[in-house]
């Protein structure tokens, strides 16, 4: 007969489970004996454009100068606060920009006129993600929230691919599908079903009950780090495959067809479950250096009907209200085409945000005729050449700090952003 926790542990080494104990052995056995208490939110989902989204198809519309082909100036459409581009009559699939703004225009923050510095797509993306620039240890904002509020959750922080440095602050969890998801939750079952257990409630009460002794017994004894090591791997995962069952009832038996929807499914259930605080979502191909306009009108209506579905299903589990999403990409698309009808690296770009403590209907920053940036007063979150400054990423990731409340923290403290005090953008969450 298999052993279910030798099963539950290869599965930890794919989902990155249990290898993380800062209290070690002792605070294991605490674990074993009682179940952590759920984490219940705020919950943050940062989503990935790979590969450079282009700006003015989407918030930062210009209808001039042959910058975008799609449409013309007096084609431009507003919601509110927000400027965006018409893409109803040319999207592929997905989820129109008139959709988008229209159903969360209300409670969306823009952020135009980012200086991304660099037009490479590595550093780039490093450079949106940690808000350092030169520097490989950084951890990544969704990683950093994680180690910060989470680190103890069996699934603290989930990626789905890009740029996922956690800076040794808390192990990175891959779920890649809902199957997956569900053999994790049951993991004392015959391929995670739970009608077929591999041992009665009565057997696996004595088996815990005996690990329990066995640890207390050599707790006190001197052993070497590496088979200390072993032993907290081992009582790690069985202490968080207890709490690991809760995500069972939130797992939904359809499974959706769109990539973001499939992760936002996965990220959802262990945010319900209280067994996750952050997610970090890629969607690829976003570098049209050929066909720009075809390529982008295919990609940004994905990207928006998967952060549409994230918001929608969050309503129905009712955890919305506790929902931080960043939506980014680590470059933008020139103003101008190539020979290909493509557009090139471009280094200035924009960011979207919404969420609690976030103030909606809002668009700060701005770029000018030719796509370049305008210059933010730090202190009015006005544009002004006289009194502005570059925003860049490490503006953004301090603000992102304190709006988790994790700014003092000593994960934090650990990776300084260096933003000098005059320049905070104090006002930014509204």
């Amino acid at each position: 007969m298999n052993d279910p926790r030798r099963d539950f542990l290869k599965l930890c080494g794919l989902a990155g489970l249990g290898f993380a104990c800062p209290g070690g052995v002792s605070s294991l056995l605490r674990a074993a004996v009682k179940e952590e208490p759920a984490y219940e939110g705020p919950f943050y989902v940062v989503f990935n454009a790979q590969g450079g989204w282009d700006t003015t198809s989407l918030m930062d519309p210009k209808g001039i100068n042959d910058i975008n082909r799609l449409y013309r100036e007096g084609d431009i459409l507003t919601k509110g606060a927000h400027r965006f581009a018409p893409t109803r009559e040319h999207k592929q699939n997905g989820m129109s920009n008139e959709e988008f703004f229209g159903e969360f225009g209300g409670e969306l923050l823009t952020l135009n006129g980012l200086d991304y510095s660099v037009n490479n797509h590595e550093p780039g993306a490093r450079y949106m993600a940690t808000g350092k620039l030169d520097s490989l240890a950084y951890p990544t904002f969704a990683a950093l929230v994680a180690g910060c509020k989470g680190p103890t959750c069996p699934l603290s922080f989930l990626t789905f691919g890009g740029y996922s440095t956690t800076g040794n602050v808390v192990p990175m969890s891959r779920v890649p599908y809902l199957s997956s998801l569900q053999k994790l939750a049951n993991a004392d079952s015959i391929g995670g079903s739970p009608r077929s257990p591999y041992h009665d409630d009565c057997a696996l009460a004595r088996s815990d009950q005996a690990l329990r002794e066995q640890t207390e017994s050599r707790a006190a004894q001197a052993r070497l780090p590496r088979l200390e090591r072993a032993e907290s791997m081992l009582y790690a995962a069985q202490a968080n495959s207890k709490s690991m069952h809760r995500i069972a009832p939130y797992i939904p038996s359809a499974v959706p067809k769109e990539s973001l929807s499939r992760m936002a499914d996965i990220a959802l259930a262990s945010f319900k479950a209280g067994i996750c605080v952050s997610a970090n979502f890629t969607l690829g191909t976003f570098d049209s250096h050929a066909k720009n306009d075809v390529d982008q009108m295919a990609r940004i209506p994905e990207l928006l009907a998967g952060i549409a579905y994230l918001i929608r299903r969050a309503e129905e589990l009712k955890i919305r209200d506790k929902l931080v999403v960043v939506m980014q990409s680590e470059m933008g698309r020139t103003p101008t085409y190539n020979k290909q009808d493509g557009k090139d690296h471009w280094s200035i770009g924009s960011a979207m945000f919404l969420g609690p403590g976030i103030k909606g209907n809002r668009v700060i920053g701005a770029t000018d005729e030719k796509l370049l940036h305008v210059p933010l007063n730090p202190r009015t979150l006005a544009c002004g050449k006289d009194q502005g400054i570059r925003v860049r990423p490490e503006h953004v990731h301090e603000e992102l700090r304190h709006l988790a409340g994790i700014a003092d923290h000593a994960y934090s403290k650990k990776f300084p952003l260096g933003v000098p005090k005059g320049e905070r953008l104090d006002g930014l969450w509204g």
